[in-house]
């Protein structure tokens, strides 16, 4: 018995419906990620100009306390934390590269590998990864809180400019801390490593500077340095792009915290993948 013409157009519409409804959710996630993606770049080019204006043109200051105060309250107060975790991951590259290479006569190598390791990821990167938890959090929730407290629309009724006053000293503090802390967290592995390399592994200090020298050049300390300045800016932004876009009241400062985290670390890693493709083809390595 064949279907009536009538439930067979019925069922059409149900059954488009349902094939193009993964389709759709795909398209919106993809253009709400290219619209997000616009919104940091467009916040990032505002804020880069009123910077270059603060550094021309001495009628725009870029107001060297407010950026001191928050190089205290997101550099200087995550040091320790960032020593901590730096210091552990040395210990565990020393203690667990040490067995494999044991096996064909080369433990002193293992400066030779976390050096560059050290120097050239590891130390900008987990510093990065803490400062997102530490500092880009706070960031955006502080902003979504004046967003939702409508201080932002006073600021503008008292004709200041928010991004020259609120994002440009958070997202030049964040990156001039990011590039200390990637320094601060190279050294705290290095030194960590070497601790355990010399009191457990029995490794002699003078061989394990002579390989640790002998391998790292200076291309790889700055390579950590360039990574650290974009890491730092791009942690600021993106803190500070979600705050200005909070809406819904606590719970939209909530969502903001929560995206800034994911989003910081996802683009640290993408921004870390470019630069390591562009030093691989350029033969820094």
């Amino acid at each position: 018995m064949s279907t009536p013409p009538e439930e067979t157009q019925s069922k059409l519409p149900l059954l488009v419906l349902v094939l193009l409804y993964p389709i759709a959710m795909l398209g919106r996630r993809v253009l709400g990620i290219v619209s997000h993606t616009g919104e940091v770049f467009y916040l990032l080019q505002a804020a880069t100009k009123w910077v270059y204006r603060g550094l021309t043109n001495k009628k725009y200051r870029l107001g060297r306390s407010a950026i001191i105060s928050q190089m205290v309250r997101i550099g200087v107060r995550s040091i320790f934390i960032v020593m901590i975790v730096s210091g552990a991951v040395g210990l565990i590259l020393a203690l667990q590269l040490s067995p494999p290479l044991e096996e064909f006569g080369s433990k002193d190598k293992v400066a030779n590998i976390i050096a560059v390791a050290v120097l050239r990821e590891l130390g900008p990167l987990i510093g990065a990864i803490v400062l997102t938890g530490f500092a880009g959090a706070s960031i955006a929730a502080e902003i979504g809180t004046m967003v939702v407290s409508e201080e932002i629309e006073a600021l503008e009724a008292h004709a200041l400019n928010p991004i020259r006053f609120l994002v440009v000293p958070r997202v030049l503090a964040s990156t001039i801390s990011m590039t200390i802390l990637g320094v601060v967290s190279s050294f705290a592995a290095i030194v960590a490593s070497m601790g355990v390399a010399i009191t457990v592994l029995d490794i002699p200090y003078d061989t394990y500077m002579d390989n640790m020298l002998t391998q790292a050049k200076m291309v790889d300390f700055w390579t950590g340095v360039a990574k650290g300045a974009v890491f730092g800016t791009l942690i600021g932004i993106i803190a500070c792009t979600n705050g200005l876009r909070v809406t819904g009241g606590a719970a939209g400062v909530g969502r903001a915290t929560t995206y800034t985290v994911v989003e910081c670390i996802v683009a640290i890693v993408v921004a870390d993948l470019v630069f390591t493709a562009i030093f691989f083809a350029l033969g820094l390595f």
